[in-house]
């Protein structure tokens, strides 16, 4: 069986990693079964192999893989005869793009939004280790950071026009059907729902349409996970 080290919270089923979603879809798209393994912050040694102390890590055989982008690249390449996560070549290259786009822009435009209430779902072993880390890079409390939220919300979803132009004009990323383009994407949202009540996306919004279509792939695989219903 493929193992899947997934980051979890203090609730074993609350799983909230953007880039472990990325992986959870991806392998659902290839029809590949995977036992997902609750994983915390403190748990660095269980995947120490891998050389790195971040998850998602894919444990395929005696094969170790680490980083969702590296595990996409594995899984298509390795079954080459389940359903493709790219299309080709050129879907491949372009949904480097979406990843990309959602690791500089998307997420950290959502992470100052979400922090604290992070920290709030952290396993209490984890929560020291979140704070201190997380107040260094956002050069702020996670109090301070989650206080003018709904100041910057605006600005966050106009920044999400190119996003909401693409899914209102065709159903996925990936045109007709989803491609992990639409997964890469996706996580961010997904990241959200599992740990705040924050609501990011009107309700007339494509992007919450698209949204809703994408938690209803694979037997509603993202929609049955522990999340808030926002």
């Amino acid at each position: 069986m493929r193992q899947l080290y997934d980051l979890a919270g203090a609730e074993a089923d609350r799983r909230f990693s953007p880039y472990c979603w990325r992986a959870r879809m991806a392998l659902a798209h290839k029809e590949l079964e995977v036992e997902t393994i609750a994983w915390r912050y403190d748990d660095k040694p269980v995947i120490a192999r891998t050389g790195e102390g971040k998850v998602p890590v894919l444990v395929d055989g005696g094969r170790w893989v680490h980083d969702s982008w590296a595990i996409a690249n594995y899984l298509e390449d390795a079954y080459p005869e389940r359903p493709s996560l790219f299309g080709g070549p050129v879907g491949r290259a372009l949904s480097r793009f979406y990843a990309n786009w959602a690791d500089a822009t998307l997420n950290p435009g959502l992470f100052p939004m979400l922090a604290l209430d992070i920290w709030k779902h952290c396993a209490p072993q984890d929560q020291a280790y979140f704070r201190r880390s997380r107040e260094t890079r956002l050069g702020r409390t996670l109090e301070a950071a989650a206080a003018d939220r709904e100041a910057r919300l605006p600005a966050f979803r106009a920044s999400l026009a190119p996003l909401r132009l693409t899914v209102a004009a065709q159903p996925f990323l990936g045109g007709t059907a989803p491609l992990y383009a639409d997964y890469a994407v996706f996580g961010a949202f997904q990241w959200a729902r599992a740990i705040s009540e924050f609501v990011l996306l009107a309700e007339d919004d494509p992007i919450r349409t698209w949204r809703d279509r994408m938690l209803a792939l694979h037997g509603g695989l993202a929609s049955r996970a522990k999340a808030y219903p926002v």
